[in-house]
């Protein structure tokens, strides 16, 4: 069984930091494209990061504060959220696919129950 567990989440001061985790298991990862979503509350679901292999894209309203890794040896996918903003505030949610199209939600297979970042003013 296939899943995505992410961690790490929680409530930081403007200017702070959080490193995500996703955890991935049931199966091999390491062709998959594995990315970060994130809905704020009244917002849809919009893409962060994604990495394929040692290849990152990132959204342009985090490029330069965040950085996605990966740890294939154990599985895990990191974003490291630098500079928060209170407008970073949101559910973030991890997910795997084989699409090259990896700004795009509805290509990617499985995801994670989503952790939750507070960032206060």
């Amino acid at each position: 069984q296939v899943q995505l567990v992410e961690s790490g989440g929680g409530l930081v001061q403007a200017g702070g930091s959080l490193r995500l985790s996703c955890a991935a298991s049931g199966r091999t990862f390491s062709n998959y494209v594995m990315g970060w979503f994130r809905q704020a509350p009244g917002k849809e679901r919009e893409f962060v990061a994604a990495i394929r292999w040692s290849i990152t894209s990132y959204a342009d309203s985090v490029k330069g504060r965040f950085t996605i890794s990966s740890d294939s040896a154990k599985n895990t996918v990191y974003l490291q959220m630098n500079s928060l903003k209170p407008e970073d505030t949101a559910v973030y949610y991890c997910a795997a696919g084989l699409s090259s199209t990896y700004y795009r939600e509805n290509r990617y297979d499985y995801w994670g129950q989503g952790t939750h970042v507070t960032v206060s003013s």
